[in-house]
């Protein structure tokens, strides 16, 4: 399967043959980073033009999604940003009429936020566009690569999770 290579990959450097790369850029970790990095730059952008959101806007539509309203704690928590940044875009979204803002009936000084119908289309479009994207990432994998694929990460994921509790402790 021949390929034109994309902007990303003709934009590093060429290596010298008698040079040895940096071992940090070997590094898996490294290569990861550089992945996620790049799909998160194209989702950024295919939201962006889908829906007209923000990065943190996306996020927050994608984590309301069809769940029961919850607190922007709880939001906050979800989407792993300080409650502050997300109190700023919330505000936009509510006049974009994104979301919606409500008492919780249980506790008045609590606010819950919910997606309005125009924010469910909004979610829609995202989660359209995420499969889509997920498909053009996965389709030259065979099941049987995927699969394995998965459960390595998996393994990894497991593993960095351990190390980071390791660093908490460590101070």
């Amino acid at each position: 399967m021949s390929q034109k290579p994309s902007k990303a990959r003709r934009a590093l450097p060429a290596a010298d043959e008698n040079d040895e790369p940096a071992p940090i850029t070997v590094m898996l970790s490294s290569r990861l980073m550089v992945l996620a990095n790049l799909l998160k730059r194209g989702a950024m952008l295919r939201y962006k033009r889908l829906t007209g959101l923000s990065s943190v806007e996306f996020g927050l539509v994608a984590s309301l999604g069809r769940r029961p309203p919850m607190s922007v704690a709880r939001l906050a928590e979800a989407v792993g940003q300080d409650k502050g940044l997300i109190s700023r875009a919330l505000a936009e979204l509510v006049s974009r009429k994104l979301i919606a803002k409500a008492a919780n009936p249980n506790d008045n000084r609590e606010v819950l936020i919910s997606l309005t119908k125009a924010g469910l289309a909004a979610h829609d479009a995202i989660v359209a566009g995420a499969q889509e994207r997920n498909r053009r990432l996965l389709q030259q994998l065979s099941r049987e690569e995927l699969d394995a694929l998965l459960v390595q990460i998996d393994r990894l994921t497991a593993t960095a999770a351990d190390m980071l509790d390791s660093e908490r402790e460590l101070g």
